[in-house]
């Protein structure tokens, strides 16, 4: 495979549409084109500016398959910053086939996953975190997704990591001049300014990796893990919260003996809530592997909504629920914990007012007719830290990235501590050189074909 040849393939979802794409891309992309579409206006596509459409026939022989638009992008000003034409062509099945097909006959090969955006990245049409990022937009399915994909793919974090980079290879550069004057003992890089530098990325760097943790929430969802008794509203709960009847819902307990997940958007954030089985002791088999599979969620949760009958509000029931609550907190100090009494349409105020007066930060529902899933969907928005994303902040969402970056402050701890010890020049180089490396390695500059193949086997076809 060459990066060469002239690649084609279908730009929008396969299968039978209003209409589809077809994108071609490479030095003989306008040659391949000009051989199948016949302009109604009798023009050469070749002879036509970039950047213009024409309506035409894409013809195999005398034999016509389809009306299509073509759209012509001369490099440098296209995509892939090659030749390309793309047709828009009615969404048949067939028709997509028949004029993929007749482009191969012609000399073009269909395009591997993600090679269009390959191209653009070896053409510098874009860098490495930014061809990452067109992958991130078009899986993305809520707003916050969204908003992090289109800011990393304009350039938010790759234009922060490329400032550090360049100061601190300037910074190289002049004490890799020291080391051809070592014997004259000068100094070109003023190690006052060195310091400052160090201490910049340094906090630069710290702020990235702790976005992560924000950045890998807003990409990806906040798994919710629904536990508690059986038969106290789990399924019900579910079900209003998706505003659909997911679950089956019944007044026998033990209902649920699986595990049952959906997802959904709460202020263009995505949660993806867990229905689980109830916990209790059995010997029932099926629903005692139930109650396994629970805790396996419980663990992979990070928000636990715990759930009880509101009814049982006497002290024995109360003094067993907040058990149950400290089990929880001491077993997993980390998760986000919501504690729920459920069913409250049967209850009188004052009945409310004491069950909240003897469990704190009691939030109270009752799922069956709505009441208080407003508020639910409140208290776990407020569990997300949105604040970066609304300030613009640069958030780090790729696990690639944060890998570097950690390997990046690690080499720049190394480099404080030889300006602490004041170690010669020639060994600090050793470690600066390994943090550029790192910087590098985020945004293409340094890369190799095991890496462009890992991340780009992930794009689809057409990308």
């Amino acid at each position: 495979m060459t990066h060469q040849e002239t690649i084609v393939a279908l730009a929008t979802p396969s299968g039978a549409g209003a209409i589809a794409v077809i994108r071609i891309s490479g030095d003989e992309a306008i040659t391949i084109a000009s051989q199948i579409f016949h302009s109604v206006s009798k023009k050469k596509l070749a002879e036509q500016k970039t950047h213009t459409v024409h309506l035409g026939h894409i013809k195999e022989g005398s034999r016509v398959i389809d009306e299509v638009l073509a759209t012509i992008f001369k490099n440098p000003n296209s995509y892939t910053g090659e030749d390309v034409v793309e047709f828009s062509c009615h969404g048949s099945s067939f028709i997509q086939q028949e004029i993929i097909q007749l482009c191969l006959r012609k000399g073009a090969r269909m395009a591997t996953a993600g090679e269009f955006t390959l191209r653009a990245f070896l053409n510098g049409k874009m860098d490495l975190s930014q061809a990452e990022a067109v992958a991130d937009l078009i899986s993305s399915d809520s707003e916050a997704s969204h908003q992090l994909a289109i800011q990393q793919m304009r350039g938010g974090f790759s234009s922060e990591i490329k400032r550090l980079r360049e100061e601190l290879l300037n910074f190289a550069s002049l004490i890799e001049l020291e080391l051809d004057f070592a014997e004259e003992d000068v100094e070109f890089a003023n190690r006052d300014d060195f310091q400052k530098l160090i201490s910049k990325i340094t906090l630069v760097l710290k702020r990235l990796i702790d976005s992560f943790a924000t950045g890998n929430v807003l990409k990806n969802g906040i798994p919710v893990a629904i536990v508690g008794e059986p038969n106290v509203g789990k399924s019900t709960l579910l079900n209003a919260l998706l505003n659909e009847e997911r679950a089956i819902v019944s007044d026998i307990a033990g209902t649920t003996r699986d595990t049952i997940e959906d997802e959904i958007n709460i202020g263009g954030i995505s949660f993806r809530f867990i229905d689980t089985a109830g916990i209790r002791e059995t010997t029932d088999t099926i629903e005692g592997l139930g109650i396994k599979k629970t805790f396996e969620k419980i663990e992979q949760a990070q928000v636990v909504i715990y759930l009880f009958n509101a009814e049982e509000i006497d002290e024995k029931a109360i003094e067993k629920f907040n058990i149950e609550i400290a089990k929880i907190k001491n077993k997993y100090p980390q998760k986000k914990l919501v504690v729920i009494a459920n069913k409250i349409d049967r209850l009188s105020e004052s009945e409310i007012s004491k069950l909240k007066s003897k469990i704190t930060n009691l939030l109270t529902i009752s799922a069956k007719n709505g009441e208080g899933v407003e508020e639910l969907k409140t208290t776990l928005l407020n569990f997300v830290n949105t604040g970066a994303l609304r300030n613009n902040e640069t958030i780090v969402t790729n696990t690639r990235h944060y890998d570097a970056l950690l390997k990046a402050l690690e080499e720049i701890n190394k480099v404080q501590e030889g300006i602490d010890a004041g170690l010669s020049g020639d060994l600090m180089a050793i470690d600066i050189r390994q943090a550029l490396f790192h910087f590098g390695e985020i945004t293409g500059e340094i890369t190799n074909d095991d890496l462009l193949g890992n991340i780009f086997a992930n794009f689809c076809i057409g990308k």
